[in-house]
């Protein structure tokens, strides 16, 4: 996960109180390996606040990662059986003459969990997606039915649509989840999100992007940095010119095309393992 402590939302571990809840952190094939504590401690701390947490590697579908996704399925196996000893642990919640569990799936937007329900559902019936997901929020637009994604024992989940806290606590917060996908990026800026998105690689020292753009060393200069990505990807676009002879047809690097194409790269991997808190 990118952000294993800014993506969560205080709110909802506030509602959640003594029921019964597990923590998920997903798309850890995306997480740096060398910070790998981080995501630990996030975990414990999810623990520490009354429920126990696991890790899955759902965050990305591009043939090179498909190993480090199947070698983290057996922790999603985990995941029907904790749920089954939580609620039959639980006097509050346990109920002799039902047999069934239905679980409701929440988190910010765009952290996977519909992907979540769809990889249970193919883990245990073997069967086809039942919700739709998709890489930007707002997929999933209203609380939907039960799916069902075991049969023994009998369970349910429903997906929600993610849900931000009214108020972020401080501007960095904000800026990793617009990097994550969990704020639509017109509402931020793509290339305000571009230029952070830089800082923070720098910071971190994570310097994928240097060789995929065919850069010559690293640096903070993000028009830089943009021309490249234009350059490598041919990102343009066509301006009239007005002249003394007339218009004439200029072909110019598409700069806002170049911001969203950084992104995409560091949301879909391809510039590295990142841990963004």
């Amino acid at each position: 996960n990118h952000i294993p402590l800014s993506g969560r939302n205080p709110m909802l571990q506030e509602a959640l109180g003594i029921r019964p809840h597990i923590l998920v952190l997903n798309k850890m094939d995306l997480a740096d390996p060398h910070r790998q504590p981080v995501s630990t401690w996030a975990g414990w701390a999810g623990w520490l606040a009354g429920g126990p947490w696991v890790a899955t590697g759902s965050g990305c579908c591009q043939p090179g990662r498909r190993a480090a996704a199947t070698a983290l399925l057996p922790v999603s196996l985990q995941i029907v059986p904790l749920v089954a000893k939580l609620v039959g642990n639980s006097p509050r919640y346990h109920r002799a003459e039902s047999t069934e569990y239905s679980i409701l799936v929440i988190g910010v937007p765009n952290v996977g969990k519909s992907s979540l329900i769809n990889s249970l559902r193919r883990l245990h019936l073997k069967k086809g997606k039942a919700t739709a997901v998709g890489g930007e929020p707002g997929i999933t637009k209203a609380v939907l039915t039960r799916i069902q994604v075991c049969e023994k024992p009998l369970m349910y989940l429903v997906d929600t649509p993610g849900v931000l806290p009214p108020k972020l606590g401080d501007v960095e917060t904000g800026m990793k989840l617009a990097l994550c996908g969990a704020i639509r990026d017109h509402l931020v800026g793509e290339d305000i999100m571009a230029d952070y998105l830089l800082y923070t690689l720098n910071k971190w020292q994570q310097f994928g992007y240097v060789q995929r753009y065919g850069l010559a060393e690293a640096c903070d200069n993000i028009e830089l940095v943009l021309r490249r990505v234009a350059l490598a990807q041919g990102r343009t676009q066509k301006v009239k010119v007005l002249t003394g002879t007339g218009n004439v047809n200029v072909t110019m690097l598409n700069y806002p095309a170049a911001a969203y194409e950084f992104l995409r790269d560091f949301r879909a991997g391809r510039l590295g393992r990142v841990t963004l808190d």
